[in-house]
Parts: structure tokens; C-alpha cells; sequence
């Protein structure tokens, strides 16, 4: 008898009931500043993951081992932003009501917000971790609030200062830096710091969004706004494997590959392994 067709994010094809840890995508770009095309990196990362192995050398771990499931995309309402993140936040609290991490693949950055929402009315206490190029605390762009430049500055407005912590930065206009001076924590250009962060916000829930444009656009140019001075593979996979490891995570993200901007198929292979080495490192 034929199945039916599946595909999935290398081995993370367990039965929900058994999987601790929940991929889903969320291919929305609607609010993309500069180059669009985040909608199609979810599928791209899915399709392209197997290209990669499942198991990790740098972490003596296997996919085929843990308990993961990739539950495929949302099918989104394009056209309508805020319902968009209305079904966004509406899978992850499926998720997280049965007692599962919900781990999402964007998209544009916004999608964090929907997720976030979520995670933030079951973990009140909870911080951010955010790896990005671009501060994203703009209070609106063109008059957007609903923006991808906009996303963490939305977040801060759920759980106010000092509990969002910013690594790799280097872009912003001068507005934003001065209003993240006082709202926020931002370690600019590297991951400096990010192991006092870690051990300060030991006990402490924690969610993780990584935008892959932290990475330097000789490593990783299929993505919509691209900012040189950026961080190498290996800085990214070791900062986000320490994360995942030593943090409380109870909801991560990855976002922002843009994979038809990079027709070598690095870029997306680059987003395949650092979201292995994630999965590896959360269970």
C-alpha cells in the first residue's frame, strides 16, 4: 500500500504524542523592508535539510534519536498582517498547551511576535535572547507598526525592560540605539557577554529568536536585508548551541533565509545545519 506524502525537516517525523519538541513554519514575508522572499525559506529549509546528515559530529547527537516532529506550515491569510499573526500565535499555544516547545521556521522576523504572545501569557516571567544584525526597535516604519523592523520593540511593549537581550547587532537608525540604551540590552558586532547573560538568566524562561542575517553575507547572502561586519558559521553555531543548551528555552525561532537570492543553495544548507545543531542541542 502507498503512503501518503510527507516531507519533513530531516528525521523529526515522530508522533506528536511522543515529541517533545514541535516544528512548524511560518511562511510570511508581507512586511519585508528591502528584498522579499522569507515566505518561501521555511519550505526551503524543510526541502533542502536532507542534503545535510542527521547526525551531529560536533555534538555526537542524532536527529533519528529525539523526540521531534515538524508539523509543516501554517497556511497563512495573506494580505491580512495581524490575522496572519492571530494564526501564528494560535499554533504555538496548541503547542505549548500540550506541553511541547514550539519551535517555528519563518518567514520575515515579525512572525516572532505571534509566537511570542503565546509564550509570554504562559511564561509571564519570561525573557528574549535575540541574535540579529538589525536592532528591529523601531517604534514604526512608514508609519507600520506591524513591521519586521519593528518586532522586538513590540515584544519589549509585553514584558518591559531589561528582559530582552540583543547579540550581533549592528544596524539600527540613531532613534533606535538611544531607545534601546534604555529599554533594552545590546551587545553590538558579536556575542561578547553572552555567557554571563546565560548564567544570570540560568532559572529563567527563555525564548530564543536567531535571524540569520547575524551571519555575514559572505556566509550567508540569501536573505532580504543583508549587513556586512556580521558573525562567522561557527561564532553562530556555537552561540546557539550554547543557548539551546544552557538556557530554559520554551519556545525558539529561526528566520529571514531568503533562499532564491542565493542560487548556490549555501545559504539555506547554512539555516539547515545551525536549526540541526538547535534541535540537537534543546533535548
Amino acid at each position: 500500500m502507498l503512503g501518503k506524502n510527507t516531507e519533513t525537516f530531516l528525521e523529526c517525523d515522530k508522533d506528536y504524542e511522543e515529541a517533545e519538541v514541535i516544528l512548524f513554519g511560518a511562511p510570511f514575508d508581507s512586511t519585508t523592508s528591502y528584498r522579499p522572499g522569507t515566505r518561501f525559506g521555511s519550505s526551503a529549509i524543510r526541502r533542502e535539510s536532507f542534503g545535510i546528515e542527521s547526525y551531529s559530529p560536533y555534538q555526537d547527537k542524532d536527529l533519528i534519536d529525539l523526540p521531534v516532529m515538524d508539523s509543516g506550515d501554517i497556511e497563512l491569510s495573506f494580505g491580512d498582517t495581524a490575522l496572519c499573526l492571530d494564526q501564528i500565535e494560535e499554533r504555538t499555544e496548541i503547542i505549548l498547551d500540550d506541553g511541547k516547545i514550539p519551535f517555528m521556521l519563518g518567514g520575515e522576523h515579525l512572525v516572532t511576535l505571534g509566537a511570542f504572545r503565546a509564550i509570554q501569557r504562559r511564561y509571564p516571567e519570561v525573557h528574549i535572547i535575540h541574535f540579529d544584525a538589525h536592532a528591529d526597535l523601531r517604534d514604526d516604519y512608514l508609519g507600520v507598526k506591524l513591521s519586521h523592523a519593528c518586532v522586538l520593540r513590540r515584544c519589549q511593549e509585553l514584558i518591559g525592560d531589561g528582559r530582552i537581550h540583543q547579540f550581533g547587532i549592528r544596524s539600527g537608525d540613531r532613534e533606535e540605539f538611544a531607545w534601546g540604551k534604555e529599554h533594552v540590552e545590546t551587545n553590538r558586532f558579536d556575542f561578547g557577554g553572552l555567557s554571563e547573560t546565560l548564567e544570570q538568566l540560568k532559572d529563567v524562561p527563555v525564548y530564543f529568536t536567531l535571524d540569520l542575517d547575524v551571519l555575514d553575507p559572505s556566509v550567508f547572502p540569501g536573505t532580504g536585508t543583508p549587513e556586512p561586519g556580521g558573525v562567522s558559521f561557527e561564532e553562530l553555531r556555537k552561540a546557539a548551541t550554547e543557548v539551546c543548551r544552557n538556557a530554559k528555552v520554551v519556545g525558539c525561532d529561526v528566520n529571514e533565509l531568503s533562499p532564491h537570492y542565493d542560487t548556490s543553495g549555501v545559504s539555506t544548507m547554512v539555516a539547515c545545519k545551525i536549526v540541526r545543531e538547535m534541535l540537537l542541542a534543546l533535548i
